[in-house]
């Protein structure tokens, strides 16, 4: 999947290579910051979301199945994954939105909130996991269609994402 600043292309997602690469060649950290150059980025689906399967499954690409190691000594997981159903050039123009699709919200602004309109439509969801094998992880239940592209996996540590001290949300949220 090839997404650029000015266009969004589609290509073979088993053929794409990975990293950060601007339109003279440089990749990596000779890339970051250089603003005078369009940038590109390029994915790599790790795997699928099956929530056909019950439970539903994250089934990983057999070239990834090696970083499952160890997975099963958490109890919940951060996945990230694509919106790919949701993707079209007016829904990633969408920047304000009534949260929750209730009007009665106020129009905000979306990296203020979760709507799946959105300039890059990566999505996060935590799962408890049931159990994991070589080739796939069973989960209670994730907010994605079937089929959805898999973009990481990360293991849910409390000392580092549930921060609880401080936190503060809006009022439309609160009700």
């Amino acid at each position: 999947m090839n997404i650029s600043r000015r266009g969004v292309s589609r290509g073979g997602l088993a053929a794409i290579g990975c990293g950060v690469i601007d339109k003279t060649g440089a990749a990596g950290a000779d890339a970051v910051g250089r603003e005078d150059t369009e940038k590109s980025l390029e994915l790599c689906p790790v795997g699928r979301v099956d929530t056909k399967a019950d439970p539903a499954k994250l089934q990983i690409h057999k070239k990834y199945r090696d970083a499952l190691r160890w997975l099963d000594g958490f109890s919940h997981a951060v996945v990230l994954y694509w919106f790919d159903r949701n993707d079209t050039p007016a829904k990633r123009s969408i920047l304000h939105v009534h949260p929750r699709g209730k009007k009665k919200n106020p129009l905000t602004g979306v990296f203020a909130c979760r709507s799946p309109a959105r300039p890059n439509l990566i999505a996060l969801g935590v799962c408890k996991i049931l159990a994991v094998s070589e080739q796939e992880v069973s989960i209670d239940k994730i907010d994605a269609l079937d089929g959805s592209l898999i973009l990481d996996i990360r293991p849910y540590i409390p000392s580092v994402d549930c921060r609880t001290e401080g936190v503060r949300v809006p009022d439309w949220l609160k009700g």
